[in-house]
């Protein structure tokens, strides 16, 4: 009798041991939100984008918001990644206006988030690499600055047509010496006025292309993707 109770009470004892070691947490066993599917955009990647609004160095600050659009779908391992229609948000760094005698208008813009058409945000580090679609720019650096064209061969032009304004002016009242003069003259009006004038504006228009590159890898969830906006429709009372 004593033998079966102490057998009895080792397998009680032996039961609940076993019951303690399985509700124990192994902490070398991968949890279900480390072990989650994700994607990674790489750095590097350049996004074809459709700026959103008119961008201009003449009345933009430093700070305002920028928004874009991707213009097509960015594929990794034959999956959408970035579909075509996420918007992309970012802000300007820095603005100058074009100089009076030097220095061009410049523009730099730095993109800071991605909002898939579910609504699912994902931050990021983007910068311009490229703008194909804007007239009269340029890329000054690595750091993405746009820069307005030079217009040093405007000024000159704008003189010499100032000079040959003035010599025909100069001709008409007094002869071939007002000529020498009115050209003098002339041109130094013009070359004043090209002066006085600041240099043209760097000026996005909406619908301009831009080509983003994203400076640093970005992790998404796949299930979080959509490539299309979800409306929802709630039936009025």
């Amino acid at each position: 009798m004593k033998i079966h109770a102490a057998s009895t009470w080792v397998l009680l004892l032996a039961g609940i041991a076993a019951a303690q070691l399985s509700l124990t947490p192994n902490p070398a066993a991968p949890s279900v939100e480390s072990g989650k599917a994700t994607l990674t955009i790489p750095a590097g990647t350049r996004v074809p984008l459709s700026l959103k609004q008119a961008i201009s160095t003449k009345t933009a600050k430093t700070g305002d918001p920028v928004y874009a659009e991707t213009a097509f779908p960015f594929v990794v391992n034959e999956r959408v990644v970035i579909p075509a229609g996420t918007y992309i948000q970012g802000k300007i760094e820095r603005v100058q206006r074009g100089g009076h005698v030097k220095g061009r208008a410049e523009l730099l813009i730095h993109f800071t988030s991605m909002i898939y058409p579910s609504g699912y945000t994902v931050m990021l580090g983007g910068s311009v690499e490229n703008t194909p679609g804007a007239e009269k720019t340029s890329m000054k650096d690595s750091e993405g600055t746009i820069r307005q064209d030079s217009e040093t061969g405007r000024k000159a032009k704008s003189a010499a047509e100032g000079a040959m304004t003035g010599g025909v002016i100069g001709a008409v009242t007094n002869g071939g010496k007002g000529a020498g003069i009115g050209a003098g003259v002339g041109g130094v009006a013009g070359l004043a006025i090209g002066m006085l004038s600041r240099g043209a504006d760097v000026r996005l228009e909406p619908g301009t292309s831009i080509e983003m590159e994203i400076q640093r890898e970005v992790t998404v969830d796949p299930s979080r993707i959509s490539s299309r906006r979800e409306v929802i429709v709630r039936n009025s009372d």
